[in-house]
């Protein structure tokens, strides 16, 4: 059993008045101990514990047996494409880069509300409003994000831009890593640029 004692009761030593002396007064505290195991079990029990958070990203099948189309025909009007570099720089154009969309001629840009996140929002809206104008829509057509990540830019960068997708709510990207030729030379600028 708990107990606390509060020290002795007794009267002086010596001469003097003769005092009774008084019984040790005793606090159980096992009522107290038990109340606190049993918040602790309550809270310990009752507490959702934090779960790791992590992004969904569709990856092909694994099965080498399936053949993957790679000549996959997009409407030019409909994508724009990424292309990541050193030193936090973006650079992304509208279409096809020959012949790229009125607006959406290359251009080198950064991350965040006032950088790539200022371009993709207005090209969301008016992509899926141009989407629906077309004979061959269906629900969910909209802009499609293709982002290709040079050597130089890091891991931290493609994180970047796929939260920047999440926040957009771009409904179609796709990470890929061939640069084509011209591409090549954007990514060769973009990175001479950061330097």
């Amino acid at each position: 059993m708990a107990e606390l004692n509060t020290g002795d009761g007794g009267g002086k030593k010596g001469g003097g008045k003769v005092r009774s002396k008084k019984q040790n007064s005793k606090v159980d505290l096992t009522a107290m101990v038990d109340l606190a195991f049993l918040l602790i079990t309550f809270f310990m029990l009752t507490t959702s514990l934090s779960k790791p958070k992590s992004m969904d990203l569709g990856m092909p099948p694994k099965d080498d047996s399936t053949e993957v189309n790679t000549d996959i025909k997009v409407d030019q009007k409909r994508t724009v494409t990424v292309i990541l570099g050193d030193n936090n720089q973006i650079k992304w154009f509208h279409g096809l880069l020959e012949t790229p969309e009125p607006g959406g001629s290359p251009a080198t840009i950064g991350y965040g509300k006032e950088g790539i996140r200022k371009v993709l929002l207005p090209r969301v809206t008016s992509i899926a409003e141009y989407c629906k104008t077309r004979p061959d829509y269906k629900e969910g057509n909209g802009m499609i994000v293709i982002i290709k990540p040079t050597k130089k830019a890091t891991y931290k960068n493609l994180v970047d831009i796929l939260d920047e997708m999440a926040i957009s709510k771009v409904p179609t990207y796709a990470i890929v890593n061939d640069l084509t030729d011209p591409e090549k030379k954007l990514a060769e600028e973009l990175n001479k640029s950061a330097e």
